[in-house]
């Protein structure tokens, strides 16, 4: 038996969960999340909570077995609480602000950088601090657009300037002149 696969998903107060054949629903304070489930995995709600189960135990439902109980896990999380992802703005310079759906960034070229803000994630700029928060439902679709938006100008070794996590440690180089 799969260790996670086994264990079952607790629904919080005022989330229900409606499983399909090859899908689970799951609605929310938050909003409402559609998690498919391979072929193989099914799920059923018992008594408050979730339960993924599989068909047989042959190696591929093995496999999906513990994948799906994460993935309705992050679904259940996601409409009840939301996901965010902080990032932060390092350089003399450099700032972002958000312009209706778009994020409009200077980030020491010489034109704006600017990020059409997808559906379904919502993107906060505190210019004081120079962080950027990245929030919404589904957690695969936050830690994409944070990756995204990392990756317009990610931290250079040897000043450090550009975009980063918070949190994130930057090892740092010596520069020529150094030994």
């Amino acid at each position: 038996m799969s260790r996670i696969g086994k264990m079952p998903v607790s629904l919080p107060k005022g989330v229900s969960v409606k499983a399909a054949s090859a899908s689970v629903e799951v609605k929310g304070p938050k909003g409402s999340l559609t998690t498919p489930l391979p072929p193989g995995i099914s799920c059923e709600v018992v008594e408050g909570s979730a339960l993924v189960k599989r068909a047989s135990e042959s190696k591929r439902e093995r496999a999906f077995h513990g994948l799906a109980r994460a993935l309705l896990a992050n679904a259940v999380k996601g409409v009840s609480d939301g996901f965010m992802r902080e990032l932060e703005i390092q350089g003399i310079g450099f700032k972002a602000q958000i312009q209706g759906k778009r994020l409009e960034m200077a980030l020491g070229f010489s034109h704006p950088v600017i990020y059409a803000v997808p559906e379904g994630v919502d993107i906060a700029v505190d210019q004081k601090a120079g962080r950027i928060k990245v929030t919404g439902l589904d957690k695969q679709r936050v830690g994409q657009v944070a990756a995204e938006i990392r990756s317009l100008k990610p931290p250079e070794p040897y000043k450090g300037k550009g975009i980063r996590y918070v949190g994130e440690h930057v090892k740092k180089k010596v520069g020529k002149t150094g030994a």
